[in-house]
């Protein structure tokens, strides 16, 4: 799926639909007021039906068939028009280039076009053209060898880091960068992105203190260690997660000497508590915390450290917080005083070719019948009448 978003003060953005990166990007510029438009393949069969993407709030979508000349055609004029800022590319090296739709040939029709195009691996390399998740772009930039307990294997985390985090959010980084530029220029660009190099910058701080036993970097106190021994990767006793008594869990992080000492003040143990400082101290120290929060549900542990500088916080599920509070739960991440981010609460999912028709009015003052039409539900460009 490709996405398009057009101009300056409300950027349209068109981009076609492939992993959840590209439509996060989508996302993040259609949440702050973006007009974004999918394009998406027909449906053929089912009646009405919603895209299985759930990353559609505030767009709008168009039927394109990528393998029809009239199709492409209408692509072209788009783009001719000069009304479309980016067009968001998430599919693999040389897709849109043998449709005919490479930045070359788009950048041509429109030269103030911000193509960004995103890949999982390297877009030249050994793994270009192979296929590949959240968890193998993790692998093999690194963090992956990082991330989970001692003795065990390592983890992914969710598919946080590479495709939204180390992907989407980085190509939104790429695109605001070039329009910056354009501003000053007059020019677009081509942005590229991946997950690997996404992904492997987040780990900038951890690989210079030599995460994982390797790194560029210097070992440091906070990752001397292999894998899960250390201060923040789950080895040290003050910085984890203990069950409580109700089967919940509670999330401790103090680090800081003071912070540590409100939190073994409220924690109210028997005896002389081992020193922290020494990690021979930590497996006992560990025992010791996880028997006492088994003691009281995460209720009763809350109103003990709840208003304090312990660093100690419950563990809440997302539909916790939804119940909880709803305008909360569904914030814009980043709040403009001058142009907020819209409100998260929208309708999920999106039926192929819902609202695309009125966005070409909107962008280009096309008229349905004279530039465009519609035939099986994909959109193509109108057939010129021949002169006399």
């Amino acid at each position: 799926m490709i996405h398009l978003c057009g101009p300056s003060l409300k950027p349209r953005v068109l981009r076609p639909i492939a992993n959840p990166n590209s439509p996060f990007a989508g996302l993040l510029l259609a949440d702050y007021g973006a007009s974004v438009l999918r394009i998406d393949r027909p449906s053929h069969g089912a009646a009405n039906p919603r895209t299985n993407d759930l990353l559609t709030r505030h767009k709008s979508s168009l039927c394109i068939d990528l393998k029809s000349p009239s199709s492409i055609q209408l692509l072209e004029n788009l783009l001719r028009e000069g009304k479309i800022d980016i067009l968001i590319d998430p599919f693999r090296p040389g897709v849109l280039e043998k449709l005919g739709l490479g930045p070359e040939v788009c950048l041509q029709l429109n030269p103030r076009l911000i193509y960004a195009r995103i890949t999982g691996f390297r877009r030249a390399g050994k793994y270009s053209m192979m296929a590949g998740h959240d968890i193998n772009y993790l692998s093999v930039g690194g963090g992956l060898s990082a991330m989970g307990r001692k003795g065990e294997a390592p983890y992914a985390p969710l598919n946080v880091i590479g495709d939204f985090a180390g992907g989407g959010a980085m190509l939104v980084m790429g695109i605001l960068l070039a329009l910056l530029v354009r501003n000053k220029t007059g020019k677009g660009q081509v942005v590229e992105a991946n997950m690997v190099d996404g992904a492997s910058y987040l780990f900038t701080y951890p690989r210079l203190n030599g995460a994982g036993g390797g790194g560029w970097g210097r070992k440091s106190l906070i990752w001397a260690g292999p894998r899960g021994t250390n201060l923040l990767d789950g080895g040290s006793p003050f910085y984890d997660t203990y069950e409580t008594k109700d089967g919940e869990y509670m999330a401790v992080g103090c680090l800081e000497p003071q912070f540590y000492d409100d939190f073994i003040k409220l924690l109210q143990l028997k005896g002389p508590v081992p020193n922290r400082l020494s990690k021979k101290n930590w497996p006992e120290l560990r025992n010791l915390f996880t028997d006492k929060f088994k003691s009281k549900s995460r209720k009763e542990w809350e109103q003990i450290f709840d208003g304090t500088d312990a660093c100690v916080t419950p563990v809440k599920s997302f539909a916790e917080l939804e119940a909880e509070d709803q305008e909360g739960f569904t914030k814009a991440p980043v709040e403009l005083k001058d142009s907020p981010g819209k409100n998260a609460i929208a309708e999920i999912g999106l039926r192929p070719g819902q609202g695309g028709e009125g966005v070409l009015t909107e962008w280009c003052g096309w008229v349905k019948g004279r530039e465009f039409g519609i035939k099986n539900s994909v959109c193509q460009a109108k057939e010129p009448k021949a002169k006399l």
